[in-house]
């Protein structure tokens, strides 16, 4: 029964990432990508500030339940295939700690009138590493839902 709970709340986490993930590429990141960049640097400053520490309290969270079910699920698949989940969330972490954390920061310290002289536009690195995590974010669902569906 413990380890039913266990798989509902991963699957619950891992869904719920995926779909803030998947949201945040089908409908933030193009509105963003057609902004003149003064409204984009507003606007980048505004959107996801509540997202920390939502999103790694989530990200990780599902990640540790991943890797508590494949220590104790009863076959080899599941095990597998709740380990591979595991290791996809950390791929979403570490994506966004080490990718698109840095460049949010950055965006966060311009003047939002004006970026200085020799600014790179972040907006299509940003994306692709967002477009990353996004899917990792889905495979890993789609690794625990697989798994739990195959201990019922």
């Amino acid at each position: 029964m413990l380890t039913q709970a266990l798989g509902v709340a991963a699957v619950v986490g891992s869904g719920v990432v995926a779909g803030v993930l998947f949201s945040v590429a089908l409908t933030t990141v193009p509105a963003l990508r057609a902004m003149p960049v003064d409204r984009y640097v507003y606007t980048h400053k505004r959107i996801g500030v509540n997202f920390d520490p939502t999103m790694p309290i989530l990200v990780l969270g599902s990640m540790v339940l991943d890797a508590v079910l494949a220590g104790t699920a009863g076959t080899a698949p599941a095990r597998i295939l709740w380990g591979a989940g595991a290791v996809l969330l950390l791929g979403v972490s570490g994506v966004s700690h080490l990718c698109n954390v840095p460049i949010n920061r950055r965006i966060r310290a311009l003047d939002t009138d004006e970026p200085p002289p020799g600014w790179r536009d972040p907006r299509p690195v940003w994306r692709a590493w967002h477009l990353l995590r996004t899917a990792l974010s889905v495979l890993a669902l789609v690794a625990g839902a697989v798994a739990s569906a195959s201990a019922t």
